[in-house]
């Protein structure tokens, strides 16, 4: 959670700076995944309502930052400016780094449950975001335009869409089975 959120701000800044669309997309799916995290613990041992509740709201977010990532490729298109090539591949690099370490640190409980299946999720999209940010800041001066950096973009977009549909397709049943946990069984 705290690598998430740390990234997240540097990662955002460094898109701010490197006006990269695929880098503040990056970002904004890390600070995704640093709620994630966070819901994901408070959802621990609290039962299985609880844990799909939990992945429900994760799906929302997911999908809230889909919708913010297009928002923000469309401000790139009717604004557009050319992104920072090397800015971009140093904030990708260090946000790659930080990605894999959330990966391996989940893998094994990648199919414990609802709830963690999607955080695992959400860390793996991260992975593939961060090498689409890599690859769009070595064709932004290869083609010498800011196509790369929103091709990458869009991508990234595409990705939370359908992750958000993995994630509530398998959340929506998952809440209506289970029940809810009396409170006095929490304390």
């Amino acid at each position: 959670m705290l690598i998430n959120l740390t990234m997240f701000a540097a990662e955002f800044g460094g898109g701010l700076v490197a006006r990269s669309s695929a880098l503040m997309a990056d970002s904004v799916d890390m600070l995704g995944d640093g709620l994630v995290y966070a819901l994901s613990l408070y959802a621990l041992h609290r039962g299985p309502r609880w844990e799909a509740g939990t992945a429900l709201a994760k799906g929302g977010l997911i999908l809230l930052l889909a919708v913010a990532v297009v928002v923000e490729i469309a401000d790139k298109l009717a604004n557009g400016v050319e992104p920072s090539s090397g800015l971009m591949l140093a904030f990708g690099g260090a946000a790659l780094v930080a990605n894999l370490a959330c990966l391996a640190m989940l893998w094994r409980f990648r199919h414990a449950n609802v709830n963690m299946s999607s955080t695992f999720e959400c860390s793996r999209n991260d992975v593939a975001s961060n090498l689409g940010v890599l690859v769009a800041a070595g064709l932004v001066p290869m083609t010498g335009a800011g196509w790369p950096d929103i091709a990458v973009g869009a991508l990234i977009a595409l990705i939370l869409f359908r992750s958000a549909w993995r994630v509530l397709a398998s959340a929506i049943p998952a809440w209506r089975e289970a029940r809810p946990v009396p409170p006095e069984v929490l304390r």
